[in-house]
């Protein structure tokens, strides 16, 4: 029997997990589980290879008993614990627990109270409305597990891995192989080069003095959990993480067509084609071929291959046939932003709602990234921290971070409030008025319709004191659709009132969308790119916002936060609308610029 992979291994403890909570387990016990599934899921290197040498604890989450049953899985080919778990519920009630939005605890419930012990079962109490009897389902939840069990029926689709975890796998690899002798270029390409939210795989290219050796020493890389035969022309890879590698290498003045082509996507080449083919040309990873001279151009870099076609060369992020072409025909592409753009931060947290870090250490973090401004943006009370962030207690620790004095950044009082679902807010407006900064989003109740959620959000763009929606569409990609919302409305709000829309830089949201943040753009909203971060290093996520904002075609006129906190200030809806602005009360020392 072949020793489990990474991805087998945190199935298995995820599946232990489940069944736990099944069985009616403690939390903390579930929770140990699902974290040690997630960091052997991530894990770059083979987590059975430590657990044998007695080293899987020095993984974070994963402590003796966690390595012994680790063990237990490669020896005996399953956990005991499960084996024994498995016996107590039908294996149906097992496979219910996997549809999204269902769960364990759910699950039991059905099984439970209703009989349902398979998936052929639930279907026919949800289209019999028996599902929607219990406490705590109803109709909405019944539709959507109706909706859950027509897309299991239908097939997975291929698993998608959020950018940040590919990169994570992608940024030492190409590291690993441009330190090796015969690498001369290496770049990444596809998805992941284009920034998309989400990769199916990774395509990697190379050129090298020796091709063969350099795929030779892919193929050992320790974050190879298996490897196709390498060539001269490259090797397919699976890391521990079980993302897919496709190694090409080619010739030096070849590497910008191949790169070019690789990149994609499939529609902007298409469309590249169709218009090479309009001039005479055709392109290919191979070159491009003049039909007047019957000649192949082999190109080493894209700009080449553009300037060819006689095109401004097109960044990646904006490959996807979204009118670049004709963009960079007219040579009319924007100038996207980029990160050192960026000036300050008007979105995080702190200890005293959800945050790992001090209200100074965030502050330091601010500052060593650059920033010339911070607002600290903890939860309001309605988020669950009750007394925490109490109105009286918020009022302490505004006057907290205006004693707060940092050399160099600005710091300033924020709160992120809740949008209630009525609209309003979870503080009221003197409250409100004395804040520097606040951002209002929605953390409850996302399964109103399309027409009560709109509504919801359009009350809140209007109050008077809100300077920016955050995370508007609530989207967590590849766990979380985003809920039901009319977003050409909210626009035309936001337009409206001067209200900003933030794209959330956090990877697992980057919300709004590209296609969303386009739009808002278009239509005159101002942007602001926060990091929502929650620690120290959380700064670091910003790349992924811009990454976002490159994708929308945004420039540093659409972000708010490219520029000095005073212009920033200038453009809330509180000042926009007449109201005197407030100086602000702050130790800190005055922004640069």
């Amino acid at each position: 029997m072949p020793d489990p992979t990474n991805t087998e291994i945190a199935a298995a403890l995820d599946e232990l997990g489940d069944l736990s909570e099944l069985d009616g387990a403690a939390i903390y016990r579930i929770n140990a589980y699902h974290t040690a599934a997630k960091t052997v899921r991530e894990a770059p290197v083979s987590v059975l290879g430590l657990a044998r040498q007695a080293r899987a604890t020095e993984l974070p989450g994963i402590g003796a008993t966690i390595q012994e049953k680790i063990i237990a899985l490669a020896d005996e080919g399953a956990i005991p614990a499960t084996v024994k778990l498995r016996a107590k519920f039908p294996p149906g009630v097992i496979e219910m627990t996997h549809l999204p939005g269902l769960g364990p605890k759910r699950a039991r419930r059905l099984f439970e109270e209703l009989g349902i012990d398979s998936l052929d079962a639930l279907r026919a109490a949800a289209e019999e409305h028996r599902v929607s009897s219990l406490r705590g389902f109803g109709p909405k939840a019944e539709e959507a597990i109706l909706a859950s069990l027509r897309l299991a029926g239908a097939g997975e689709r291929p698993a998608r891995v959020v950018l940040d975890k590919a990169l994570a796998i992608a940024d030492p690899l190409i590291a690993a192989l441009r330190e090796h002798p015969a690498s001369q270029r290496v770049e990444l390409a596809g998805s992941a080069r284009r920034m998309t939210d989400t990769v199916k795989d990774l395509d990697v290219i190379a050129t090298a003095s020796d091709p063969l050796a350099l795929a030779r020493a892919a193929a050992q890389l320790n974050l190879v959990e298996e490897a196709g035969t390498p060539t001269e022309a490259g090797v397919r890879l699976r890391t521990h993480t079980g993302i897919r590698v496709d190694l090409r290498i080619v010739a030096p003045d070849q590497f910008g067509n191949l790169l070019q082509h690789l990149t994609g996507s499939k529609q902007h080449n298409m469309a590249l084609r169709d218009a090479a083919v309009r001039k005479g040309l055709h392109v290919s990873e191979y070159g491009v071929l003049d039909d007047a001279t019957d000649e192949t151009h082999r190109c080493a870099t894209e700009h080449d291959v553009y300037a060819l076609l006689g095109l401004q060369y097109i960044e990646p992020e904006l490959r996807e046939n979204r009118g670049e072409l004709e963009a960079a025909a007219a040579g009319a592409l924007p100038d996207p932003i980029e990160l050192v753009d960026l000036r300050g931060d008007l979105h995080c947290h702190t200890t005293s709602s959800d945050g790992t870090a001090s209200i100074e250490e965030m502050a330091l973090a601010a500052r060593a990234t650059g920033y010339e401004y911070l607002a600290i943006t903890d939860h309001s009370a309605s988020f669950g921290f009750g007394d925490e962030v109490s109105p009286e207690r918020l009022r302490q620790q505004i006057a907290h971070i205006r004693s707060v004095d940092v050399d160099g950044l600005e710091l300033l009082a924020g709160s992120e409030v809740n949008i209630l679902p009525d609209g309003s807010l979870d503080y009221d407006d003197e409250l409100l008025g004395e804040l520097d900064w606040v951002i209002a989003s929605v953390h409850s109740s996302f399964r109103m319709s399309a027409e009560q959620m709109t509504a919801r959000m359009i009350r809140a763009i209007e109050h008077p004191l809100v300077d920016a929606i955050g995370h508007p569409s609530g989207r967590k990609l590849e766990r979380r659709a985003a809920y039901s919302l009319n977003i050409e409305r909210v626009i035309e709000a936001a337009a409206r009132t001067g209200t900003m829309l933030e794209i959330n830089s956090n990877p697992d949201r980057r919300d709004l969308n590209d296609i969303h943040a386009r739009a808002a753009a278009a239509a005159g909203v101002p942007i602001v790119i926060n990091t929502d971060s929650h620690r120290t290093a959380g700064f670091a996520v910003a790349r992924y916002g811009i990454a976002t904002a490159r994708r929308a075609w945004l420039t540093t006129a659409h972000v708010v936060n490219t520029q000095p906190w005073h212009a920033v200030q200038a453009l809330r809806p509180r000042h926009l609308n007449g109201r005197p602005r407030r100086r602000l009360r702050t130790g800190a020392s005055t922004a640069r610029g």
